[in-house]
């Protein structure tokens, strides 16, 4: 770790003592009042499993308690303008690493905002000519979008976009479909492309976005193909694709008129059988499609073997955070770190995938949520033989699912240490159930109302919550506390 001057939030309480001693001990923490502290602290290292949009909200706080985050994010979102690109011009899904990147993008001076604007820009949704018409005026230079970008930083930007045209005029068979489509994808599809590496391109978009030094975005799989999130029921039932697990109703595909921007605000049928695991299909090779164990981006093993503390972000369970659990290795290198905080971030609202569970009637229970998080990292077998078997080819970086290394049986107290939950959440915390699976460590954190009606993390009292399990393991050493500026009392 690296020392940085931090100004963080902490708890009032008595001596740093006694809130290290809390927070060893107690399975519930009262909820954090706002305390300014200035002072020489540790940078601490964080690896973040989460997916692109529910914890976007944080990673911009975060950056208050440390820099050095590893942000871990999958590749198989299939929805909104990233499923037009896959379609025609292949490749792995960067709608949620574009997302991050834009998240943790600098914004401090009048270029850097300019920039960030542009890559953050959709095409219009309701013509299609509308969105090609706009998408010439940005590619030729003439939008104005390119006002506060300097000629060499336009030029540069440019011409990964016309790449990407280029790209998409090879596709004689395939006509593109602007609608809704995102300038970022665009630039980042452009850069794939061109380097014909997913790593380079998210090298360049962070440099191009000026992320922070420290802060790094990690594709879960480093592939240059089409690869397809797959789920297994409980009763058997496969369903093939994110978005028709997790959001049926707008899942994108070549019979559409246009691609279209995904509502994860709205209320979808429920599945059919809860879910009992994910995995990962290709057709790469036989061109027939089978399951695959995708080998995960080695970063993310080094970064974990190094890391302070490991988050499972908010967001859906089984097609934002599990996709990145399941890899080969990946349980491995969490289980053996058994000297870090190993924290998950309790969803507010039940989903889809969450609102029916194979262990009981109802929605999943907190208890059941820790559960998948351990079956994912231990790889729970199939009930469905035949989707393995097949090989893929010599120079591929996947192994057939049959040949991947066999399921672990590491307990849930191996992958979660500390469980943080959103004050009046939907989710039920059943803490005697928790204590039986070894985890029972419970903080409660203070929580505010979406624009939908929905129970959310307040993002700064998050991170103030993490700093304080940081400061009680002892990672965020010589902390002081100025009580002067305390702006609200304990409960």
């Amino acid at each position: 770790m690296e020392p940085v001057q931090l100004s963080v939030g902490l708890q009032e309480t008595a001596p740093l003592g006694d809130l290290q001693r809390s927070i060893g001990s107690s399975r519930r923490l009262p909820r954090c009042s706002t305390v300014s502290l200035q002072t020489e602290l540790a940078c601490p290292s964080l690896v973040v499993f989460s997916g692109g949009t529910a914890f976007n909200s944080v990673a911009g706080p975060l950056r208050k308690l440390t820099t050095h985050v590893a942000h871990v994010l999958p590749v198989s979102d299939d929805g909104g303008s990233t499923a037009e690109i896959v379609r025609v011009i292949g490749g792995p899904a960067v709608g949620d690493i574009r997302s991050r990147c834009l998240r943790l993008a600098d914004d401090r001076d009048e270029e850097a905002r300019a920039v960030k604007q542009l890559l953050a820009h959709r095409l219009p949704g309701g013509s299609s000519n509308e969105a090609k018409a706009e998408w010439y005026a940005i590619v030729e230079g003439r939008h104005a979008l390119w006002g506060g970008v300097s000629e060499p930083y336009k030029h540069m930007i440019r011409a990964f976009l016309v790449h990407f045209q280029l790209q998409i005029l090879s596709q004689v068979t395939r006509e593109f479909n602007f609608k809704n489509g995102s300038i970022g994808n665009f630039f980042f599809a452009g850069a794939r492309t061109f380097f014909r590496s997913l790593e380079s391109a998210v090298f360049l978009f962070s440099r191009v976005a000026r992320i922070p030094e420290g802060s790094t975005v990690l594709p879960a799989i480093c592939t240059e193909e089409v690869i397809t999130l797959g789920a297994e029921l409980e009763d058997g039932t496969v369903i093939r694709g994110q978005n028709n697990i997790s959001h049926p109703d707008v899942a994108a595909g070549p019979e559409c008129a246009g691609p279209s921007q995904v509502d994860k605000s709205c209320h979808y049928q429920p599945l059919p059988s809860p879910i009992r695991r994910v995995f990962y299909l290709s057709r790469e090779g036989t061109g027939q499609e089978h399951e695959v164990a995708p080998q995960p981006n080695p970063h993310i093993l080094q970064d974990v073997q190094r890391a302070d503390a490991v988050l499972y972000g908010m967001g859906s369970l089984y097609t934002s955070i599990c996709p990145s659990l399941i890899l080969d290795g990946v349980g491995e290198a969490i289980a053996a770190r058994t000297d870090i905080p190993k924290v998950l971030l309790l969803n507010g609202s039940h989903d889809r995938e969450t609102s029916c569970c194979g262990r009981h009637g109802g929605a999943m229970r907190a208890s059941d949520v820790v559960q998948a998080i351990t079956d994912a990292f231990n790889r729970r077998s199939s009930r469905a033989p035949s989707l393995q078997g097949h090989t893929p080819p010599q120079h591929s970086n996947r192994t057939p699912a049959a040949a991947a290394r066999s399921p672990l049986s590491n307990p849930p107290s191996a992958y979660v240490t500390t469980l943080l939950v959103p004050c009046g959440g939907e989710v039920e915390v059943d803490e005697a159930a928790l204590e039986l699976l070894g985890v029972s460590h419970v903080v409660e954190v203070a929580s505010v109302v979406d624009a939908d009606g929905r129970v959310a993390f307040d993002a700064e009292e998050l991170v103030l919550a993490i700093g304080q399990l940081l400061v009680g393991t002892g990672l965020l050493p010589g902390v002081t506390l100025d009580s002067r500026r305390v702006s609200s009392s304990m409960d």
